[in-house]
Formats: C-alpha cells, sequence, structure tokens
C-alpha cells in the first residue's frame, strides 16, 4: 500500500473524555459505559458531525459512534465522516437497544396521555403503544432529551420512551419495561480517536478497511475472491456513493481474522486489486453470543 501506513490501536480512557453522539443518558453513553466502563466522563455533541470534530480538535479524546443497527441498516453518512476526519478505529460496542417507557414517580399507566421520543424508538415500540390507542405519540429530537424533559418540567401525565440509563440518571419510574417489537435489535458502535491517542493491540481479531473497485468488470468480484483465499471473514461490506463522482462508489469493509498475519497477507493481496486502499484500524472485535 503506497503512502500508508498499518495501524493496530487500543484505547484506556476511564479518566479521558469521550464524545457522544446525543444527550445525556443516550444510548450512545450506554456503550460508552460498556466500552469505558461507569465511570468513563462523556462530552454530549448535537451531530455526529460535531462528535467527529470533538475528536479531531483534541476535546476529547476517543469517541463511540453509532454505525449500523441490526434492523435499520447502516448509517451511510458515518462512514465518509469516519474517513474524512482521519480517525482510526480502535473498538467496537455492540449495544442491545432495550427501550423503557418512563415517568415522574408516582405516576401509573392509567395516567399517561402522552408519550414522546425520538421517531425510530416511537417506531421500535409500535406494537406495544398500539394496545393505547388514546396516548398521544409527540416525535422529539432524542429518547433521553425526553425523559430528562419530564424531570425538569415536572410533567404528570406524560412518559418519555428511552433507556434505563436515562430513568437512573433523571430519577424516573420505569412504567413499563422492554417494549420494543423486535427484542433482538443491535446497534454498532465504532469506538474511534486519532492516532497519537491510540496504543499499540498485541492480538487484533478485526480491522476495518477503505478502499475503492476500479470501474471494471470483475473488479469486486476478484477482490472478494482475494479475501476469501486468505481465510479471513468479511464480516461486513457496504458501499458509498463518491461525493463528486456519479455513480461511483467507495467500499468499507470489516474482516475478522484468527492471526494478524492473516491480516497482512490480505493487504498485501488487496493493494494490487484496489485503488487507495486504507487500513482505518485493526482491533480487538467484541464477541456477544446473543447475536
Amino acid at each position: 500500500m503506497p503512502g500508508s501506513q498499518t495501524h493496530y490501536f487500543t484505547i484506556s480512557l476511564l479518566h479521558h473524555m469521550v464524545a457522544i453522539q446525543g444527550f445525556e443518558g443516550s444510548f450512545h453513553q450506554i456503550a460508552a459505559r460498556q466500552h469505558f466502563g461507569a465511570g468513563v466522563a462523556v462530552l454530549p455533541c448535537a451531530t455526529f458531525t460535531g462528535l467527529v470534530q470533538a475528536v479531531a480538535q483534541g476535546r476529547a479524546s476517543a469517541a463511540v459512534m453509532a454505525i449500523e443497527n441490526s434492523i435499520a441498516g447502516s448509517i451511510l453518512p458515518n462512514y465518509t465522516l469516519l474517513r474524512k476526519a482521519g480517525l482510526r478505529v480502535v473498538g467496537e460496542v455492540y449495544l442491545h437497544i432495550r427501550q423503557q417507557l418512563l415517568a415522574l414517580p408516582g405516576q401509573q399507566l392509567a395516567d399517561i396521555r402522552e408519550v414522546h421520543s425520538h421517531p425510530m424508538a416511537l417506531l421500535q415500540c409500535a406494537d406495544y403503544l398500539d394496545h393505547y390507542p388514546h396516548w398521544k405519540l409527540v416525535e422529539t429530537e432524542d429518547t433521553a432529551l425526553s425523559a430528562q424533559r419530564i424531570r425538569e418540567q415536572q410533567r404528570p401525565g406524560v412518559a418519555a420512551v428511552a433507556g434505563s440509563l436515562a430513568a437512573e440518571l433523571f430519577q424516573l419510574n420505569i412504567l413499563a419495561a422492554d417494549i420494543h417489537s423486535e427484542k433482538k435489535n443491535y446497534t454498532r458502535f465504532l469506538v474511534v480517536a486519532l492516532p497519537e491517542n491510540a496504543g499499540a493491540v498485541v492480538q487484533p481479531t478485526k480491522a476495518s478497511l477503505y478502499f475503492e473497485a476500479p470501474h471494471a468488470a470483475g473488479s469486486l468480484a476478484r477482490i472478494l475472491t482475494a479475501v476469501a483465499a486468505q481465510g479471513v471473514n468479511l464480516s461486513k461490506l457496504q458501499s458509498c456513493p463518491q461525493p463528486g463522482r456519479t455513480w461511483h462508489y467507495f467500499f468499507h469493509a470489516d474482516l475478522e481474522f484468527d492471526a494478524l498475519a492473516q491480516l497482512q497477507e490480505t493487504l498485501a493481496a488487496l493493494a494490487p486489486l484496489t485503488e487507495n486502499l486504507q487500513l482505518l484500524g485493526a482491533y480487538k472485535g467484541e464477541l456477544n453470543d446473543e447475536r
């Protein structure tokens, strides 16, 4: 890979700031706690662009960024953000998305008139909410922010759909637990950082790559054959439009391997078959038997 360097990263940030998208109590914060521990300090960012900028500008040592959901699919703009910012992938988190119905202490289901949350969260809980057709559903910009407003504004008769961390932080009661329709709903988050904020991984098991395929018949097939020949598992292949080049795409690939030599041999095999091949990071993949 001319002009490129191989990076294998890890990071320990218990006493550093980790950027998250959304507000305190969000699923991004739950993911940050799952990866770094409950004591991790977070820097809430309104947008994913703001999250990436916080890391690039040194206001956060790392970030936890949602990249795909098992139901809704990939968040395509984040793949472009990741590459353009020059960040490295240092880890991943698979978070089981569990939605709860939250309200002020003392409230009962019979008291509820409105339910507030992000539209995606309301959609994920449609089967449960359909049992209460008299409830007014109010779409908001964030699940956790909906819970926070109920506490701050002391709003009886109003419930929020959010995670259990929001109930803990804002001292709300869980009126109904696990109200999401799809019980195996997972979001995958990437942990990203600047190269200088990361240390070496001794035995990485997963890697994220960026590459472009030549605009010629069979080019992608040859790339996939080369990956398979190394005994590497291609766990993710995502095509994304290239800005300024209509109907041209770049690819994000995640590879799983048993030995570092497999990754090195795969990169060597891909170099003559691809354009602008970049290793975005090699890290320890997260195992989750529930998936």
